[in-house]
């Protein structure tokens, strides 16, 4: 099933809701927006549909977490029918992931799911378009690309590609990996920091290494296997704000899935993040559907990824996606 995508008016009148079609919406595999020019104006009615609208928009300032302003309703819906058109099949199964973690909330279950269906869609038709452009494969194996700083009670733990804006590979993986178990083997660390190198805390996952897993089935169990997520959300819970990230520059990807793991993450005012995974037929895969979900809610997560929107840090201070910019 693929998704297509449909537009709601959220400011007709009351009447116009009642008993119909629109009244009775529920969840589909539709990409459904809402549209509102002031959602502080809506009707009773209207409200109880943002809550199943996959997102809403509005030019309108507003503190509504289910609306996203935008300069133009009209052009953003254009470039997201644009994008939906194009992978429709990732685009549906977004909506499925998202939902399921919008209903239930557990984030083991919720980083399986994603796992499942980051792996299946590598299989997919969408992905395999996008591969089939690309460049050979090939895997990096640099063995340092990534510090571990002990200072007394504190661990840092930086990214160090910086040629690359520290591009998510997996010789990156598995030395943010081994950082993380030390943290959580040695109770006598108290706070852990993420940080880059370079020019970016991380542009996101290496494109390079894209495609290197054929099987679905070896790619799932390999990243649950080897998964930053898992070992990120028990130092969350055990170190709370005390398990940051400092982040500046790109923060792309599996970047801003893993610092949206964190308590407490601080941003450069350079700082820009985004979803960009659609454009390759395929969706968060580093945990960003219940990382980036739990800290912005699932709607403007949906439009992160739909729409491949970037965000200044002012913005994603306002949306809760960080905690503070900090000061130049």
């Amino acid at each position: 099933m693929s998704a297509t995508l449909t537009v709601i008016d959220l400011d007709l009148p009351a009447s116009e809701f009642a008993g119909s079609e629109i009244g009775n919406f529920s969840a589909s595999d539709k990409v459904t927006i809402g549209v509102s020019a002031d959602p502080s104006l809506l009707t009773d009615s209207a409200r109880a549909i943002t809550d199943v609208m996959d997102f809403n928009l509005t030019e309108a300032d507003t503190v509504n977490r289910r609306f996203i302003q935008v300069d133009s309703i009209a052009d953003t819906v254009e470039l997201c029918r644009q994008r939906v058109s194009s992978r429709p099949s990732a685009s549906a199964v977004l909506l499925d992931v998202l939902r399921s973690f919008d209903c239930h909330g557990d984030v083991e279950a919720g980083l399986v799911t994603e796992s499942l269906a980051y792996s299946t869609l590598q299989a997919g038709p969408e992905f395999q378009e996008w591969l089939s452009v690309q460049k050979p494969r090939r895997r990096h194996i640099q063995d340092d690309s990534v510090r571990l700083a002990r200072r007394n009670d504190s661990l840092e733990i930086v990214f160090d590609r910086p040629y690359m804006h520290n591009a998510f590979s997996d010789s990156l993986r598995a030395g943010l990996i081994a950082g993380l178990e030390v943290a959580i083997m040695d109770a006598t660390i108290t706070d852990v920091t993420l940080q880059g190198n370079g020019p970016s805390f991380c542009s996101g996952g290496d494109l390079g290494e894209f495609g290197l897993f054929t099987d679905p089935t070896s790619s799932h169990l390999a990243r649950r296997l080897h998964s930053p997520a898992t070992l990120l959300e028990i130092l969350r819970t055990r170190l709370g704000s005390a398990l940051g990230a400092d982040v500046h520059g790109a923060v792309i990807g599996s970047g801003l899935e893993m610092a949206a793991f964190c308590g407490t993450v601080t941003a450069h005012p350079d700082s820009i993040f985004g979803l960009p995974e659609l454009t390759l037929g395929l969706i968060p895969g580093a945990g960003g559907t219940v990382s980036v979900t739990r800290r912005v809610g699932r709607w403007r997560t949906c439009y992160l990824v739909l729409s491949g929107a970037r965000l200044d840090a002012d913005t994603a201070l306002r949306w809760g996606l960080i905690d503070a910019v900090a000061a130049q």
